[in-house]
């Protein structure tokens, strides 16, 4: 029986390794995203939009991850075929007539060389009443996928999340969305827990240290809070550090908090929380990236930070109240405590593998 389970355990530490070297490395937060900052004026509308490259790979001549000023021009009628079937702009009924042009040097959002800026111009022959937007490009398959956009149109700044859920918005001008605002971006929060892999892993290892309801909602309640400061702080410019830093402190996190659950064992819960508050700092960084490259007003930012915090909060106690009855009902099996180490010893591995694939290998 021990045997068997040891056999068990080992067989799921090694699957769990398998698996943290087939998840993305570098850029975790940003690969499957797109960001759209789209401004209406008068008979027309204007979108900066930056997308992953390989969405549109067959105007991508040189294979370099970006589309240049030159490959732009020279599939510029297949890049409007295509970006108009999976961007409709309309004023109520009437669809826009779609240009692409490459975006302007001041346009140009700098990317982790995976992703590109264009410019898509939608016009019609009189000014818009209502704003109808149907947005589709996302990659195909991933659940995550996502694009967040900032809509400037009478004389208000909006700020919407699309996802594959949450493909369509009407807006007419002078109505306010912060209602939508609030909801799409809470659901990112919780997306962002629920699907993370690097997040789950880090609360995962939180979780098998044990300890009680009241102690884990304090540690999780930490990470939220020193996750909120940095998001905050990085994407109103103020604390920025460089994506491979961030990516590779995150891998450092998981790989330390399951290691002190092998070292110190129950005697590192006291101190818990404070650890956990600390590496929530370099969290709160990775997704910060995509909120800076969006142009929201100082308003509409501390509504999407605080609703996407909220959606992290209720994904993490989402997780934990999970995770403590799953191993509440294994409490009283006798080889409980080993598979803790072993989930923990497998987590340790994990983390030091995307460590040296984010600071070294990539």
């Amino acid at each position: 029986m021990v045997l068997r389970t040891v056999k068990c355990v080992t067989a799921c530490g090694a699957l769990l390794l398998a698996w943290s070297l087939g998840t993305p490395t570098v850029e975790a937060h940003w690969a499957d995203q797109a960001v759209a900052e789209i401004k209406v004026e008068a008979a027309q509308a204007r979108i900066t939009l930056t997308f992953p490259t390989s969405l549109a790979i067959f105007a991508d001549d040189d294979h370099d991850g970006q589309l240049s000023a030159q490959e732009v021009r020279r599939h510029r009628a297949e890049l409007e075929t295509f970006l108009g079937q999976h961007i409709r702009v309309a004023d109520g009924d009437a669809r826009g007539a779609l240009a692409v042009e490459p975006a302007s040097t001041g346009d140009v959002t700098p990317g982790p060389g995976t992703h590109s800026t264009l410019l898509l111009v939608y016009r019609w022959s009189k000014p818009i009443k209502t704003l109808a937007i149907q947005y589709e490009l996302f990659v195909p398959g991933v659940s995550t996928a996502s694009c967040l956009a900032t809509i400037v149109y009478g004389g208000q700044v909006r700020t919407f999340v699309f996802t594959p859920e949450r493909r369509t918005l009407t807006l007419a001008s002078g109505t306010a969305s912060l209602w939508h605002q609030g909801i799409s971006f809470t659901a990112l929060g919780i997306r962002h827990i629920l699907t993370g892999h690097d997040h789950m892993l880090f609360l995962v290892s939180l979780l098998m240290l044990g300890g009680g309801l009241r102690s884990l909602l304090k540690t999780v309640t930490a990470f939220t809070v020193a996750h909120s400061v940095t998001l905050s702080l990085a994407a109103l410019g103020i604390a920025t550090l460089p994506p491979r830093l961030v990516e590779s402190g995150i891998a450092l996190s998981i790989a330390y908090v399951a290691a002190e659950n092998l070292w110190r064992g129950a005697h590192a819960i006291r101190t818990r929380w404070f650890v956990t508050f600390s590496f929530g700092l370099i969290h709160g960084l990775g997704f910060a990236t995509i909120l800076r490259q969006l142009a929201i007003s100082r308003a509409n930012l501390a509504l999407s930070l605080v609703s996407f915090n909220f959606g992290v909060e209720l994904g993490q106690i989402a997780v934990v109240t999970a995770a403590l009855l799953s191993l509440g009902a294994l409490a009283t099996l006798p080889w409980e405590s080993t598979m803790r180490r072993w989930v923990s010893a497998a987590a340790a591995a994990i983390g030091i593998v995307w460590f040296i694939q984010r600071a070294f290998l990539v």
